[in-house]
């Protein structure tokens, strides 16, 4: 995994998005998050993604690499427009929603403010 095509840091932490992650979900947005779903979001300051994401990439959560299983057909548009998709750490290879990424059934470490995530291929 040599190439990354997208670094975003961690500037704020919804007060549920941790409980998200119970449920091995992420939900990112970049500053422009709606004030309605600000509290379940683990909000960055991604600036433009320089790649689409594709199955076989990698996420990467502060140094941790979970490979991507699936791309829904809406992910790449609203990582452009918004940082913003919800990742589903649960091991399967499709989603019935479109803005959705599955990566491997692991452990999600626990992200912070500071916390780097890295998409790279």
């Amino acid at each position: 995994m040599s190439n990354a095509y997208y670094n975003i840091n961690v500037v704020e932490v919804g007060t549920e998005a941790p409980l998200m992650t119970e449920e091995n979900m992420i939900i990112l947005f970049n500053e422009t998050v709606p004030a309605d779903l600000k509290s379940i979001a683990f909000v960055h300051n991604g600036e433009t993604i320089s790649g689409e994401i594709k199955t076989g990439d990698k996420m990467v959560i502060d140094g941790e690499a979970f490979e991507i299983l699936f791309v829904g057909d809406k992910v790449n548009e609203t990582m452009q427009d918004l940082g913003h998709a919800t990742f589903h750490f649960n091991g399967e290879a499709t989603s019935e929603l479109p803005g959705t990424v599955c990566l491997e059934k692991k452990s999600i470490p626990e992200i912070s403010v500071g916390s780097t995530i890295s998409f790279a291929r």
